[in-house]
């Protein structure tokens, strides 16, 4: 036998974990993305009591992306309308689905005691699907419950949805539209869209940004003064945005702030509007410029600020008392859609 080769036994390096989102999503050295379906080991209580009854659906069966309905229990001999609440659930637009305890039992206090018909969708995520793929999916979802509010798609109700909403008492005249952070992103980009005759027939009466993710490439007097242990501390967001926004932009994106250098004058936002905002969230400074700008141009905004609460207070806790108060403050402004109509 001739010579052999030497042996190679250099030992390949193995992939490593260069970004983490909450253990939910890893981004390894190789490119590899690796998601978890366990949400983060956040404890949420669960009153999932049967006081709401809930059902899930399907919108888009070709990027598989799904919808939660929720409505009241319905008793005996009981009519009613109900006013129609879509909520777009948190996590940078990276982590996050509606089955997550959080986002689930925010959509049980707001079908149990608004009272509402409340949809939550999910959308695409990053990095796989960076923005505006989540807005795109956004917009999707609006006029998809547009087409099954007011008949059924197609001809038959294939999926039930238009009879499941019509027994519901769902009211097509009264949607509102809302959203916690990356879902409050979303939120004021949809009235930016929609406005409030966008998805006629089917009225939109209000949008509702909780905590709403708005950025910005130099940093806020609020961001500065924020530390490290925050839920929403500056490398996090800063992770964040490295893997939601297109390849090469910066935070002043028109997306992730509204308010930015080559941002849309917000006199193309259209709808009532409540702001609520964390008075020790990072993102503070820029959700309140954001109100103060939208008012500035004649909108109809309303502020409200939870002093000591950080971002993602409502979602993290939603059967703490100031869930409580948010759940109410939200349907004050609601009920105002009512009052102004009457």
């Amino acid at each position: 036998m001739g010579p052999q080769p030497p042996v190679d036994d250099t030992e390949v390096p193995r992939p490593h974990v260069v970004e983490d989102c909450r253990g939910v999503l890893q981004i390894l050295s190789d490119g590899t993305t690796v998601r978890s379906a366990t949400p983060p080991p956040h404890t949420v209580e669960d009153r999932d009591d049967g006081r709401v009854e809930w059902r899930d659906a399907v919108y888009d069966a070709g990027h598989g992306l799904g919808v939660r309905m929720y409505r009241p229990r319905l008793g005996e001999g009981k009519e009613r309308r109900l006013p129609v609440l879509v909520y777009f659930h948190g996590g940078g637009f990276c982590i996050g689905n509606y089955t997550w305890p959080g986002f689930h039992a925010c959509c049980l206090r707001f079908a149990d005691e608004l009272p509402a018909i409340v949809l939550s969708f999910d959308y695409r995520l990053a990095p796989e699907h960076r923005i505006p793929a989540a807005h795109e999916d956004a917009a999707a979802a609006l006029l998809w419950l547009r087409d099954r509010l007011v008949a059924p798609s197609d001809g038959p109700d294939d999926d039930g949805v238009h009879t499941w909403l019509a027994d519901s008492g769902a009211d097509p005249g009264r949607l509102f539209v809302a959203g916690d952070s990356a879902g409050g992103n979303m939120t004021h980009h949809m009235a930016t869209r929609f406005r409030t005759a966008g998805l006629n027939p089917v009225r939109i009466s209000g949008y509702v940004l909780l905590v709403p993710a708005f950025d910005s490439k130099t940093p806020t007097q609020s961001e500065l003064v924020t530390t490290g242990t925050a839920y929403l501390s500056r490398a996090i967001a800063e992770r964040y945005s490295r893997l939601a926004l297109p390849i090469g932009a910066n935070k002043d994106h028109p997306i992730l702030n509204p308010i930015g250098p080559d941002s849309p004058s917000l006199e193309f936002v259209g709808g009532r509007m409540l702001v609520v905002v964390g008075g020790d969230d990072m993102l503070k400074d820029n959700q309140v410029r954001y109100v103060q700008k939208m008012k500035a141009v004649g909108n109809d905004v309303e502020l409200v600020v939870f002093a000591g609460k950080e971002h993602s207070f409502f979602s993290n806790s939603p059967w703490s008392e100031t869930g409580t108060e948010v759940v109410r403050v939200i349907g004050q402004f609601m009920d105002r859609d009512t009052a102004d109509s009457a």
